[in-house]
């Protein structure tokens, strides 16, 4: 059974802009795995940092549940993803453990220094797997299956300065909406800390409404997630695409608008 690693920043970073394609995937026999590398204890205006952390825990673990994919424990505090020799070491031990095909995580340049760092980790972790010098912690065999990185959409579908940002291709999440939609309901504390931090309203209509979006630039689908292939060098083959292979038709890649007659 081929394998998927996700590897993001806070509980409900996924949900929000990964599950839809790992839940086709886990639907095509893909174990799915999921690792948020902060506990989320800042992630609240009325709990203390150490109930904040056991909240979201219990509510990642819900939502891994719900979807079917295998939940993997946080490494560090919120503001302290930090690239470190530490946190190196131990996301590579979970790719080595988890020996993925294909990694997801965030852009290289995202509007929160978290995501971005979580970004640069995950990289990284991924290119060490077959380097038998480099010490994993704990100790994992070093190893070799080719490896595909891919980089989600930003939050907010923009880069940090308020640029346009589009993905190489898009996935077609319409039919795993509700699912992906349930799945971030289980995080139900961020409500109340999205509405007070970033004035979202409502986090399942910001799905919602963000899905739909992606899905307009498609010009296929109703609700769809964008992706874009890291540069293959340390990985694979420059050929390599398995998530392209794994979901076929689901998978397009930006249309040209047709030119206008006059």
């Amino acid at each position: 059974m081929p394998s998927v690693l996700a590897v993001f920043a806070h509980p409900d970073d996924i949900e929000f802009r990964a599950a839809g394609t790992l839940l086709l995937l886990r639907d095509r026999g893909w174990d799915v795995h999921y690792c948020n590398l902060s506990n989320g204890d800042l992630g609240s205006s009325i709990l203390s940092r150490r109930v904040t952390a056991k909240t979201r825990a219990e509510e990642a673990k819900a939502s891994c549940r719900s979807m079917g994919f295998q939940w993997h424990p946080p490494i560090a505090s919120d503001l302290c993803i930090f690239y470190t020799e530490a946190n190196l070491r131990r996301v590579a031990a979970l790719v080595r453990s988890v020996q993925p095909a294909i990694i997801l995580t965030h852009p290289p340049v995202d509007y929160m220094e978290d995501h971005t760092e979580t970004c640069r980790i995950a990289v990284t972790a991924a290119f060490a797997r077959g380097m038998p010098n480099y010490r994993s912690l704990p100790a994992r065999k070093p190893t070799l299956q080719p490896l595909t990185v891919y980089h989600s959409l930003p939050h907010g579908l923009q880069g940090p300065l308020r640029q346009p940002v589009r993905p190489e291709f898009y996935v077609d999440t319409t039919s795993v909406h509700a699912r992906k939609r349930a799945a971030l309901a289980c995080h139900a504390s961020q409500k109340e800390w999205l509405d007070v931090s970033q004035g979202m309203e409502s986090y399942l209509i910001s799905l919602d409404e963000g899905d739909a979006e992606v899905g307009r630039w498609s010009r296929r689908f109703a609700r769809a997630e964008g992706w874009t292939r890291h540069l293959h060098l340390g990985f694979g083959s420059e050929a390599d695409d398995p998530l392209r292979e794994a979901l076929g038709s689901a998978l397009c890649r930006p249309q040209r608008a047709t030119p206008q007659r006059r």
